[in-house]
């Protein structure tokens, strides 16, 4: 598979940042418009993060807007839904798809409750009171594969 043409162009750029910049060329060139505006809103934060920190992204921390991004948008559709608005329900869940394209697949239930059962052992975790140490080290192994509050909830109830 050949290099994204940003890529050779600033090696330093992240793959993912690299994926999304020639993703907005393509989009612009094949007349995508929602799809453009979605991939240009994730570039725009990007870019701002780095503005704002002074630093350049790697791969993890592009992630972790991401998954931020989602959670906002999963937020918006449940009270959109609730307002019956359904016309920005759907914008949202197009805004969803497009950002979904950046994550990592998503681990099955049964990796994630070895993951978590992983997690405790290797913190030696016991009760609820445990819990920090189980997500710590979870954060750093599953980032990106897996909803967070997910995850919590079912660390709280192994450990609870």
């Amino acid at each position: 598979m050949s290099e994204p043409v940003s890529q050779i162009i600033n090696p330093i750029i992240s793959p993912i940042k690299a994926k999304l910049m020639d993703d907005i060329k393509i989009a612009m060139k094949t007349g995508a418009k929602e799809r453009l505006a979605t991939l240009r809103l994730m570039s725009s934060d990007l870019k701002q993060i780095e503005v704002d920190t002074r630093a350049v992204l790697d791969d993890a921390a592009v992630l972790s807007i991401f998954e931020k991004m989602l959670k906002k948008r999963r937020d918006s559709i449940t009270q959109f839904g609730a307002a019956n608005r359904q016309d920005l329900v759907d914008k949202e869940q197009a805004e969803v798809l497009v950002i979904q394209d950046y994550m990592p697949t998503q681990l099955s239930d049964s990796e994630l409750d070895g993951a978590i059962a992983s997690a405790i052992s290797e913190a030696g975790a016991s009760t609820a009171k445990d819990m920090g140490k189980v997500i710590a080290v979870l954060k750093s192994k599953i980032a990106g594969k897996a909803d967070m509050q997910v995850v919590s909830a079912r660390v709280k109830a192994k450990l609870g």
